[in-house]
């Protein structure tokens, strides 16, 4: 990593059946080129989860396609795929209090939670990437989408190691590090739907409680003889109403 955090790190993760390396590359971004949508051609930082060890061809073969995400080409040696952008309210704040030997505002650390947010999690075979199948049987795979929480959970862990980096890189002899309890607060964003797979995972009284209360409606209205007739008129009001924002019911 150069003076201002462009460059590769390789982080590596010794599990019970295997070793896994993420792969990361940040990049120099305008602020033109900068967006949080999944059409977006360019991205603060991309990273790969690969299995085993990243030798200097690896890295080479990476380094030509992991930062064109989509456009790149990858294999079955490659896990995850994913890609993230700093966080303009909180990543600098960072840097510049650890700089000047400090720690950044609580409060802004609060509000804010992250230091950079992803824009994609991709696993599972999209874009050359192994199969789910290939892992499955693995103990620290075995549940579902530990691929992409182990791959999260990394640039996490990057993260807060670039910002230390970057305010060593501008004050050797009085920058700070991260207190352990701030480097708690902090998690990684996410800025597409594709992160409420590790959001459902870490919450499954959540989803439990959204699935038992529809199913309960449901068996409660089932198990109705027969509706009243004000009952009825109510429905076909709301159905109307529902009809107009979602075209799916249009049919009914």
């Amino acid at each position: 990593m150069d003076s201002h955090g462009i460059g590769l790190a390789v982080y590596r993760m010794q599990a019970p059946s295997s070793i896994y390396s993420l792969v990361a590359f940040t990049h120099h971004l305008q602020a033109e080129q900068r967006t949080d949508r999944v059409i977006a051609e360019r991205w603060d930082a991309t990273f790969v989860l690969m299995d085993g060890e990243a030798n200097a061809a690896h890295l080479d073969r990476l380094q030509a396609n992991v930062p064109r995400q989509e456009a790149g080409r990858l294999s079955a040696r490659e896990l995850i795929l994913s890609r993230a952008n700093k966080s303009l309210r909180l990543f600098d704040h960072v840097v510049e209090q650890l700089a000047l030997g400090k720690q950044p505002d609580a409060e802004h650390i609060s509000s804010v939670g992250y230091l950079m947010r992803t824009t994609a999690v991709y696993g599972n075979g999209k874009f050359g990437i192994a199969d789910r199948e290939h892992i499955a049987t693995r103990p620290e795979f075995a549940a579902p989408f530990q691929a992409e929480m182990l791959t999260v959970w990394m640039i996490r862990t990057f993260t807060i190691d670039l910002v230390e980096h970057i305010a060593k890189q501008r004050a050797t002899d009085t920058c700070a590090r991260l207190e352990p309890s701030i480097r708690r607060q902090l998690g990684v964003g996410n800025s597409t739907g594709l992160g409420m797979a590790p959001f459902l995972v870490n919450h499954p009284a959540l989803l439990h409680r959204w699935i038992q209360a529809r199913e309960k409606t449901l068996a409660s209205v089932r198990s109705l003889a027969r509706a009243s007739p004000a009952a009825l008129r109510h429905f076909a009001q709301l159905l109307s109403i529902a009809k107009l924002s979602d075209p799916y019911l249009a049919h009914c």
